[in-house]
């Protein structure tokens, strides 16, 4: 059997050459612990003779008071060092130039969202918005859609209810701003529609819209030509020229789809860009605006095609699959 003195030479032994905490703490559950050997001295007790027991109890109490104050002092001893060794590991030259952080960049749609803002409104047409959840009286009802037009059916069209849809067209902003606005009047906007198309290369469910419109006294075609003129050669050069060819679209009459040609894309060839025309008479005369006084004209156009013709993109699925080898190419604003 151990005495208090032998276990107390032992127990000093190893605290003073604990080299960590975790190794120190182990030292302490083995002397000191519950089912450590000095608080085990105690069960001899039994075997001792009675006059013999309170100086034994005295010693073992002595010795394991002894190395508990060993342990704290090591322990202490232990923990600055650590923290010494710890410290120097996280030491830091602040003198050192810092990570420079990533710096994003703005989308390439957004890029050509920004400029198309710039140019309609240096034109003095002023930007608004429309809900992307839209109500079908705006979405079809508004714009002289006969109630049998193909766009209506269900494969074509995301219904939410029988009143309300996902926007399939921006031309849906008309009818909110005849409500509320009379001539003479200049607006535009730009957003997300959507449509129930099966996605390839050149179709997608979820697209960006521009649509312009003006209403005034004798606007005519010639207006509106000379205005996607204007707005052509600001978004891909001043080479660009315009070409109207005849068209149907149930919110204008005449309608055309325009095109343009440049030397700088394609080759010169010919590139529809959207649709346009006048608006009709018929919405004009719904919102109570005197069709013999008032004239005006609207068109629209893909926001994706404009970054697509500017940079050869020929798959309009890579602006919304995120692939940053393709998004960091796009430093700078399409042709201007």
């Amino acid at each position: 059997m151990d005495t208090p003195e032998q276990l107390l030479a032992a127990a000093l032994d190893e605290v003073s050459h604990a080299k960590s905490s975790v190794e120190l703490r182990e030292i302490e559950l083995k002397f000191l612990g519950k089912s450590g050997s000095i608080p085990g001295l105690m069960k001899q007790l039994g075997g001792l003779a009675k006059e013999d027991r309170p100086a034994f109890g005295q010693r073992t109490n002595t010795a394991k008071a002894t190395v508990e104050a060993a342990v704290e002092a090591r322990r202490a001893d232990i923990k600055f060092k650590e923290q010494v060794a710890q410290f120097e590991s996280e030491r830091i030259d602040v003198t050192m130039p810092g990570e420079s952080p990533r710096i994003g960049r703005e989308h390439i749609l957004q890029q050509a969202t920004n400029k198309i803002k710039r140019v309609l409104g240096g034109m003095g047409f002023l930007y608004l918005e429309s809900p992307e959840l839209e109500l079908f009286q705006y979405n079809f009802a508004a714009l002289n859609y006969p109630p049998d037009h193909p766009a209506m059916d269900d494969q074509d069209t995301f219904y939410v209810d029988d009143t309300y849809l996902l926007r399939t067209q921006c031309t849906a902003l008309q009818g909110r701003v005849f409500e509320r606005t009379k001539p003479p009047l200049r607006a535009f906007t730009v957003g997300r529609c959507f449509r129930n198309e099966a996605v390839d290369r050149t179709h997608g469910h979820t697209f960006h819209q521009v649509d312009c419109f003006m209403i005034d006294e004798g606007v005519s075609m010639a207006h509106l030509k000379g205005t996607l003129g204007v707005f052509a050669r600001a978004m891909f050069g001043d080479e660009v020229s315009v070409r109207f060819r005849p068209d149907f679209f149930p919110f204008v009459e005449p309608g055309v789809d325009y095109a343009i040609s440049t030397p700088k894309l394609f080759n010169g060839r010919w590139v529809e860009l959207g649709g346009a025309g006048l608006i009709h008479p018929n919405i004009l005369e719904r919102y109570g605006i005197d069709s013999e006084r008032y004239s005006g004209f609207a068109f629209g156009l893909g926001v994706e095609r404009i970054p697509m013709m500017a940079y050869g993109v020929d798959d309009l699925r890579q602006f919304l699959e995120n692939d940053l080898r393709f998004l960091n190419q796009f430093q700078f604003e399409p042709i201007r």
